[in-house]
């Protein structure tokens, strides 16, 4: 018997082994194994099981065991990973060490252990409990819990009384108790405490969209995807439940993945308070710890749901049935990193191979889900109504042109409409969102003195173009200057440093600013915000998300963290202070963006009783993005979006292949790209555009400069795998780095800035 294996070393390579005839009825595809490597012991997987090697018998080494510190892939996981190594250019360890967290990886995290504290001498301890003198008062109040309760964990006997550890010790020391430890039950980890929910009579849409889902559960259907098209508030997540439930009562499992952290918390309430203790969550925010032992409650059966962020879409599940991707246009279910894989689609391809049933719920679908519908390769639902026939938002235009330059130390991002309306919403104990997406208190920091012309530019990411300055965000609270590209941090001066001038001006706005200037005009208002600088972990969204639930809020701030999923029946005015940012950027994919942040985040009013209304503030209100935006019409903006990407031959009528090149060293940079865009030459044909290798729209990042290699058309499969191979056979000269993004989802300047 012979395992082919690929080692935790990144060679892009497998190596035939023999196995042991001890081992051969435990080894299979997916297993995790240790293998003799040279003059080491590595650890690796089994990727195949061929019938022969390309080597005699004589010349492989055995199989010297099963792992003892990891854990082993499902087979067909194990086919994702080759596939996703192959697709996005990656090696076949990158793809691999994807499908497992680090901390399964590693296999170093040990059982979760507690103190537990239990009685030695009763008698004792029956006397100390009763003694009354301040020396002894402390072991006292030990004692007398352990009468009510032996064998009490140390955290359990911190949070009931008032002790020392020095009184801890000395009854330990007597020999009077006992404190060992012992491993914390699994299920005493997951447990939680919600109030049931039942499912909910479906409304007419809904009913069509489930007896769907369960026609293509049941293989009635050809398609195995499903664009589930509702508007917001339609009652998707209530089908995403109702499918769950169908899926489970077919004895199979279902993987849901939400774009954001910030919507776990939400989405998790509601599906434990629907399926319970059968529900995992699985995204970036857990610690090692939380990680290690989720991932081993769905690998062991314990549990049949995970919901999470992308990373979630590799659960261990050896009978899914179902996947869910929500908000499926979301960008940021593509990894920055290698692979780089954009989780929408590879849930589709862990679909087909698993004969599981995808659904792909949107209020705006992406493009290339769209026109995937238009031909027939998916199915699609439509709700088109609010759940209890609720009216949509009023969307009102402010045209900010009309109000003229602001006064010196003012800002117009706060119109006098606007202004009237979260007043009025306050007077009736209603809630307000405002919407920013940018973070920071002001972008740029200038001098002013007339002979100076210093402006905060970041070294290490900018270059002499105008165009391409990356300038430091200000952040007040912090008193910091920080590069949002590379990461670097100063204290924000109090004078010019060029020339000591104290005429040094802050301008540009960010949420922080946003928050200043509401609370000074909302100054009875109780405010908080949302964004990456104040949501550093999973507990500050519960935190927030839970008051503002409460009604212990009445205006959230916030970047698109705030634009989509969130449902507070409370809310009944979105402001939305800005709508053309997101159009400014210079990249085909910036008015599907702004269409659906814009639309999204309109979709947060009128949830509840009360009907919504949105301020939607721009300097360009004739823009057909905006229109549409502005008169919730997803179909006339598709048509419009579509009609222009055809035109100029873009996704989704092509496919996208960027090429990033990078180093210290720009002429060395250049040459390289040179070079590898002339081996690829022969590959290209009539159906292909090449742009470059030129400087990459963000040309300089951490001190290194970076060049793009830009290749899209159509038939570009050959092109692919030619890439793949150049890619990880070519030697690379020192100091020069190179990768490819397929199906790139960033090609401007301040796009880029979230893939980086």
């Amino acid at each position: 018997m012979i395992a082919r294996v690929v080692t935790d070393l990144s060679l892009d390579r497998e190596f035939d082994y023999l196995v042991p005839d001890t081992l051969s009825s435990q080894i299979r595809i997916g297993s995790a194994v240790d293998v003799p490597f040279g003059n080491q012991v590595r650890e690796g997987f089994v990727l195949d099981l061929p019938q022969n090697s390309y080597y005699s018998n004589d010349k492989l080494k055995a199989i010297i065991g099963i792992s003892k510190t990891r854990a082993s892939i499902p087979e067909k996981l194990i086919e994702l990973g080759k596939w996703m190594a192959e697709y996005y250019c990656c090696t076949l360890e990158q793809s691999i060490r994807t499908l497992l967290p680090a901390a399964v990886r590693s296999g170093k995290i040990k059982k979760r252990t507690r103190k537990v504290i239990s009685i030695l001498d009763r008698e004792k301890v029956e006397q100390i409990a009763l003694q009354n003198n301040p020396g002894a008062i402390k072991r006292a109040f030990i004692a007398r819990e352990l009468l009510k309760h032996d064998n009490i964990p140390l955290e359990a006997l911190s949070s009931a009384i008032d002790f020392s550890e020095s009184s801890l010790k000395t009854l330990q020391i007597n020999k009077v108790i006992k404190i060992t430890e012992e491993d914390v039950p699994d299920e005493e980890i997951s447990s939680f405490t919600q109030v049931a929910d039942t499912p909910r009579k479906p409304t007419s849409d809904q009913e069509k969209a489930l007896k769907q889902i369960c026609d293509m559960l049941s293989g009635k259907t050809k398609e195995h995807v499903l664009l589930l098209h509702g508007v917001t508030n339609s009652g998707k997540t209530e089908v995403y439940l109702q499918a769950i439930s169908e899926t489970l009562a077919r004895g199979k499992s279902a993987i849901v993945l939400v774009p954001e952290i910030s919507l776990t918390p939400q989405t998790v309430r509601r599906f434990k308070a629907r399926f319970g203790d059968t529900l995992s969550v699985l995204h970036s925010q857990l610690s090692d710890r939380e990680r290690f032992e989720e991932w081993n409650r769905i690998n062991s059966g314990r549990t049949q749901i995970v919901v999470g962020a992308r990373s979630a879409l590799f659960a261990p599940f050896t009978n899914l049935g179902l996947i869910v991707v929500d908000e499926e246009h979301e960008s940021s279910y593509k990894q920055s990193e290698a692979p780089r894989y954009m989780a929408r689609d590879v849930a589709v391809m862990r679909g087909l191979l698993e004969k599981a049933v995808v659904i792909l719920g949107s209020a705006t679908p992406s493009a290339e889900t769209c026109y995937n519908v238009d031909i027939g390769k998916f199915a699609v639902a439509r709700m088109t109504c609010q759940v209890e026939n609720r009216p949509a938002p009023r969307i009102e235009i402010v045209d900010q042109r009309l109000a003229g330059p602001p006064e010196e130390g003012q800002s117009n991002l706060f119109s006098p409409l606007l202004i009237s309306e979260v007043h009025r919403r306050l007077e009736l104990g209603e809630q307000t969102i405002l919407f920013f997406n940018r973070r920071g208190y002001a972008r740029v920091l200038r001098c002013e003195e007339e002979k100076c012309d210093y402006e905060a530019i970041c070294p290490n990411c900018s270059i002499s173009s105008p165009q391409r300055l990356v300038h430091y965000t200000y952040s007040r609270g912090r008193q910091t200057l920080t590069c949002h590209l590379c990461g670097e941090v100063h204290a924000a001066p109090l004078t010019c440093p060029k020339c000591g001038s104290p005429k040094i001006r802050y301008s540009g706005n960010g949420t922080e600013k946003i928050e200043s200037m509401a609370r000074g005009i909302f100054s009875q208002a109780r405010i908080a915000r949302m964004d990456s600088d104040t949501m550093k972990n999973a507990d500050d969204y519960i935190r927030v998300l839970d008051e503002f639930k409460r009604g212990n809020i009445d205006i959230l701030i916030g970047t698109q963290m705030i634009a989509k999923g969130l449902h507070f029946p409370n809310v009944t005015l979105v402001g939305i202070l800005n709508a053309d940012q997101e159009l400014m950027m210079q990249d085909f994919r910036a008015s599907e963006r702004a269409f659906q942040l814009i639309t999204q985040v309109a979709g947060r009013a009128g949830r509840g009783e009360h009907p919504g209304s949105v301020i939607l503030q721009t300097h360009n209100p004739e823009n057909d993005v905006i229109d549409c935006a502005a008169n919730l019409d997803f179909e006339g903006f598709k048509e419009y979006d579509l009609e222009f990407r055809k035109l100029l031959n873009y996704p989704p009528y092509t496919r996208l292949i960027a090429i990033y090149f990078r180093g210290e060293d720009e002429q060395k940079v250049y040459d390289f790209a040179k070079y590898f865009c002339d081996q690829l030459k022969p590959y290209f044909h009539d159906g292909i555009k090449v742009a470059g290798p030129a400087l990459a729209p963000i040309e300089k990042i951490k001190g290194k400069y970076r060049y793009l290699l830009s290749i899209r058309g159509s038939g570009l499969k050959n092109v692919r795998e030619a890439i793949r191979y150049f890619l990880l056979k070519t030697p690379l000269p020192k100091g020069v780095e190179a990768y490819a993004d397929v199906d790139a989802q960033y090609t401007s300047y301040k796009a880029q800035r979230k893939a980086l």
